[in-house]
């Protein structure tokens, strides 16, 4: 495949959650470029105390899809006779990922390194940056992607799945397809003005 042209501007403005997610293959070509692009983002004191799980075996993912249900319906799916009736895209779009994850052929595991024990609340400052980096490389590709954590409520047994140390801690899994439904579309968001302040916060 060859490199794709997308500028910086047009995947930044059209990047949203892809949740329709196809099984056609991904190829490790592809997987590895979009891994050296996640890799060349912040991470605290450039220690680089991470790990990227790609997952693809199947048995494994099945494992894993189980307890993203499982957090999915603890949270959302208890709503989704309420939701439904609302007609609401996004909840049909993450009640459809949540049915069928595991179909997503790559999966993406950022992990930190000796960060399992930590309380610092900006832990995630340290991968997050490159996790959007992946998710923007993936989107030049033309493949979709969602940071989702609802499996983590089975943090220790996704560890031991993934062959991960004790002292590790998983921050997101990102599910990578070609999209089978929708659009590449620039995500909705509250006006600039509603958001942004300048030298202080005003209510």
């Amino acid at each position: 495949m060859e490199d794709p042209e997308i500028t910086v501007l047009e995947a930044l403005h059209s990047t949203p959650a892809r949740r329709y997610l196809s099984p056609q293959p991904i190829g490790d070509d592809v997987v590895r470029k979009l891994l050296d692009a996640a890799i060349r983002g912040p991470n605290g004191g450039n220690t680089q105390r991470w790990a990227w799980i790609v997952l693809r075996d199947p048995g494994v993912k099945a494992q894993i899809a189980a307890f993203y249900r499982e957090g999915w319906e603890k949270l959302y799916g208890v709503h989704r006779e309420r939701m439904l009736a609302t007609g609401d895209p996004n909840f049909r779009a993450g009640d459809h990922l949540a049915a069928h994850i595991e179909e997503a052929p790559v999966w993406i595991f950022p992990v930190l390194l000796g960060a399992a024990a930590s309380t610092n609340p900006r832990l995630g400052s340290s991968i997050y940056g490159a996790v959007q980096q992946l998710m923007l490389a993936a989107r030049a590709y033309g493949i979709g992607s969602t940071l989702t954590t609802l499996y983590s409520g089975h943090e220790a047994e996704t560890r031991a799945l993934l062959g991960l140390p004790d002292d590790a801690l998983t921050m997101a899994l990102i599910p990578l397809g070609y999209p089978s439904k929708g659009r590449w579309s620039e995500p909705k968001r509250r006006p600039l003005d509603e958001v942004v302040f300048w030298d202080r916060y005003t209510s």
